[in-house]
């Protein structure tokens, strides 16, 4: 059996892995995020080549592509640390192509596979989300609460921009204030694809983290050595690889199951995020006690990789949450 990527798929994670390396250099992202704006000019060459609607459904308007394609996408977005708004959108296109009625999935979803509708999604409780990315700058939000979904329009949410450490991507706190376009399916397989998809975004961004740190390691002496050489190091960066790989595995596991097995992608999708989550955070933690002094400055670029791997984490579910889910589903619970 072929573990591997299908020819197609490598083909797809090699152009985004380039593309993206020349378009967000380290000083062009430190740049965005301290202006605090995306890149509007690489959104609309992602665009041109139809990454917004990669799983979006041809008769809805995308490319008809899987949830692996996606998640493909959406590690190398991490690993590139994009500031552009690909997640928000993917994420609520998920959640309406999960849930949506033909003529709903036809209005809302060929837009935002163009890259023309600006979308999030939110998951709600007692009619507000605090934290949303993408918020202020959203045309439609998705809001899930209590097992159904509604599609609200301008004018029938606001939106306050809320601050986080994460400087490379916008957020803000959701109030829903009108009735919305209730979607008559289930939300949980959309929402669940949500979180694969977060969870390759961190995998992405653990293995740049991982690569920053090994790279230093090399070049770094102390007594003559590399620091790589010694064992405090070395066993640190296994660790980090371990971790990293593990998310890995997960993530695609679960990206697999959405397209292959949907009864597993619930289970899968709450073990991915959870691993992930904890695999990102520590990940980065770990490059920067590598990094040793010059590891905390601002100058670095690593900060960045980190505060985005500590808010993604806090994103839509939470690592406990997720774990109680996984009891619950796999009948472990208490």
């Amino acid at each position: 059996m072929n573990f591997d990527f299908n020819d197609d798929q490598q083909a797809i994670k090699r152009t985004a892995r380039e593309l993206l390396a020349a378009r967000f250099s380290a000083e062009r992202v430190r740049e965005l995020a301290e202006s605090r704006r995306y890149d509007d000019e690489a959104w609309a060459e992602l665009c041109q080549l139809g990454w917004p609607g990669i799983f979006v459904a041809e008769e809805d308007g995308g490319q008809g592509l899987g949830t692996v394609e996606l998640v493909i996408l959406a590690e190398e977005l991490g690993y590139a640390l994009a500031p552009v708004p690909f997640l928000a959108r993917a994420a609520a296109g998920l959640v309406i192509a999960a849930a949506g009625s033909p003529e709903q999935r036809q209005r809302w979803l060929a837009p935002i596979a163009r890259g023309e509708l600006a979308a999030t999604l939110a998951l709600a409780r007692d009619g507000e989300a605090r934290l949303v990315p993408d918020a202020i700058l959203a045309e439609v939000v998705v809001a899930v609460e209590d097992g159904r979904a509604r599609v609200y329009e301008q004018g029938s949410f606001t939106a306050e921009e809320v601050e986080t450490i994460d400087l490379t991507r916008r957020y803000g706190r959701v109030r829903f204030t009108g009735e919305g376009s209730e979607l008559p399916g289930d939300p949980r397989p959309g929402v669940d694809r949500a979180l694969v998809v977060l969870a390759a975004e961190l995998v992405g961004v653990a293995q740049r983290a991982l690569e920053m740190a090994v790279a230093y390691a090399r070049e770094r002496k102390q007594f003559g050595r590399p620091i790589g050489a010694y064992q405090a190091v070395s066993h640190r960066l296994a660790q980090m690889l371990l971790e990293t790989e593990s998310a890995r595995s997960l993530t695609y596991y679960a990206a697999w199951a959405a397209d292959a097995e949907p009864e597993s992608l619930e289970l899968a999708a709450a073990m991915a995020k959870a691993y992930a989550s904890d695999a990102g955070w520590r990940t980065t933690a770990q490059a920067l006690q590598v990094f040793g002094g010059i590891g905390f400055t601002w100058e670095h670029d690593l900060h960045f990789f980190l505060k985005r791997a500590r808010t993604d984490a806090h994103l839509w579910a939470r690592g406990r949450e997720l774990r109680d889910r996984v009891a619950d589903l796999a009948g472990l619970a208490a």
